[in-house]
């Protein structure tokens, strides 16, 4: 997908994996810091999760930019409970229908985020470098395309 910039995974608030594909065009040369974008789609999660029933929430735009992420859960090795996780990508915006570009783009993160998932659960989530074969494992699936 060529008009993919990053995709990545948050877990606690924290970018644990992250490919960039192409950078990110900035109106006045601001470029936002990964751990700024994981901190406000950790915090747009919560907010959905406590004020909807349903944490419907797929995909924010801005500009020419959008933001899509897929939630799930979990559990790391130092908790007996599930916690949230998020895939997410920072696409361009089509210019028509965002919302089948959103549903495809979604069906390409689910079987990723379940891999991640399966690899990684009941495993100590501080320990960052772990995750560098699945980060080159994310970027060949993307790349291949």
């Amino acid at each position: 997908m060529r008009d993919i910039y990053e995709v990545g995974i948050i877990f606690r608030g924290f970018v644990i994996v992250s490919n960039e594909y192409k950078e990110i065009p900035t109106q006045k040369e601001i470029k936002l810091q990964k751990d700024l974008r994981a901190a406000f789609v950790s915090a747009i999660s919560s907010f959905v999760e406590t004020a909807f029933s349903n944490n419907s929430l797929e995909y924010l735009e801005s500009g020419n930019i959008l933001f899509i992420f897929l939630m799930s859960e979990v559990k790391p090795n130092d908790n007996v409970k599930k916690e949230p996780i998020i895939m997410y990508g920072l696409t361009e915006k089509k210019k028509k229908n965002p919302e089948k570009f959103v549903q495809k783009f979604l069906n390409k993160l689910n079987p990723i985020l379940e891999s991640f998932i399966y690899k990684y659960s009941n495993k100590d989530f501080c320990e960052l470098s772990q995750f560098l074969p699945f980060e080159d494992e994310l970027k060949r699936y993307f790349i291949k395309e």
